[in-house]
C-alpha cells in the first residue's frame, strides 16, 4: 500500500491551498474578476486584420510652373546697346531676379530656358516649357529700333497677323535668331507662323491676352510704356497651343536711356517687381485657370 503522503502536509499549508483554489474559482466567476481581466488580455493579444486608413480630401495640386525665356545667348547677343551692352545678357539678369523675386514668394516653381551664356533654337525654347508642362511663359527681352528715339516697355503675343508694322519688324528679328544655329537650325518663316497661331486653342489665346494686360496695368505705374503697349506679332517663340505664352520688351537697347535703365540692377529690379505682380494678377483671376496644376 502506497504511503498516504498528504497525512505528511502541514495542515496550515493544506488550509492555504484549499483558500487559494476557492478564491480563484470566485475571482473567475466575478464578472470584473481576474478570470474576465485574463480573458480581455487574450481577447487583445489576438491578431486583428488590418485596414487602410480612410482617405479624407486630396493631396494638394502642385505650384504652377512659370517658364521664364532669357532672349538669345550665346553667339546670338541680340540687340546691341548704343554703348555696347548686349541685350542677351540684360535679358538673363531680369529674368534671373524674377525667378528670384517669384520663388521668394513660395507661391510658384520657376525654370529657365537658360542659366547661363548659351544659344538656344527657338523652337527648342518653347520644347523646353512643354517638356517642364509650364503653367505660363514669358520671354524677356530688349531689342532695338532704327528710329532711336523710341523708348518704353511694352507686351506681345502671338497672332497671325502684326498689330502694327513696329511689331512686325520686332517679330522678323526676333524670328531670325535661328540663323546663329547654322544651317540646320531655322525659323519658321511668317507664313508658317501665321499658320501655327491659327492653331492656338482659345482658351490658351485668352489667357495670354489676360497676361498680357497684367504686365500692361503692373507696368505702368513705374514703367516707361509705350503708346499702345499691348501688341501682337507673329513671334515663333510664342507658339504654344496649349501654354499661355508673352513676349515683354522691357526697353530698347538702341534708345540711350533705355539702355541705360537696364544696365542698373536697380531698375531691373523694379522691372521683375511689376513682373511679379502681373503674374499674381494673372493666377488670381479666372485668366489663370489655364494649366494651373503645372
Amino acid at each position: 500500500m502506497d504511503a498516504d503522503h498528504s497525512a505528511a502536509r502541514p495542515a496550515g499549508q493544506g488550509r492555504r491551498a484549499i483558500l487559494l483554489a476557492t478564491l480563484g474559482a470566485g475571482l473567475a466567476a466575478r464578472p470584473g474578476g481576474a478570470g474576465a481581466v485574463t480573458h480581455r488580455a487574450a481577447a487583445h493579444a489576438r491578431p486583428h486584420p488590418l485596414h487602410a486608413p480612410a482617405i479624407i480630401g486630396r493631396a494638394a495640386a502642385p505650384l504652377p510652373l512659370i517658364m521664364l525665356d532669357p532672349g538669345h545667348g550665346g553667339k546670338d547677343p541680340g540687340a546691341i546697346g548704343v554703348s555696347g551692352t548686349y541685350e542677351k545678357h540684360i535679358a538673363e539678369a531680369a529674368a534671373s531676379e524674377l525667378q528670384r523675386q517669384l520663388l521668394a514668394s513660395g507661391a510658384y516653381r520657376v525654370a529657365m530656358t537658360r542659366t547661363d551664356d548659351r544659344f538656344i533654337p527657338l523652337e527648342g525654347r518653347v520644347e523646353i516649357a512643354h517638356a517642364h508642362s509650364a503653367s505660363l511663359f514669358i520671354s524677356m527681352h530688349a531689342d532695338a529700333l532704327t528710329d532711336r528715339s523710341v523708348r518704353g516697355a511694352s507686351v506681345y503675343t502671338l497672332s497671325g497677323q502684326a498689330s502694327d508694322a513696329q511689331s512686325a519688324a520686332l517679330a522678323r528679328t526676333e524670328n531670325s535668331a535661328d540663323r546663329f544655329g547654322g544651317p540646320r537650325v531655322h525659323a519658321n518663316s511668317p507664313e508658317v507662323a501665321a499658320i501655327l497661331a491659327s492653331l492656338v486653342t482659345e482658351e490658351t489665346r485668352r489667357g495670354a491676352a489676360h497676361m498680357a494686360a497684367s504686365v500692361v496695368d503692373s507696368f505702368r505705374p513705374r514703367i516707361g510704356l509705350l503708346t499702345h503697349p499691348a501688341r501682337h506679332a507673329a513671334f515663333v517663340v510664342l507658339k504654344s497651343a496649349d501654354i499661355p505664352s508673352v513676349l515683354v520688351e522691357m526697353g530698347f537697347m538702341s534708345n540711350r536711356m533705355d539702355e541705360a535703365a537696364l544696365r542698373q540692377a536697380g531698375h531691373r529690379m523694379m522691372v521683375a517687381g511689376a513682373m511679379k505682380q502681373a503674374v499674381d494678377r494673372y493666377f488670381a483671376s479666372a485668366g489663370g485657370v489655364t494649366r494651373l496644376t503645372g
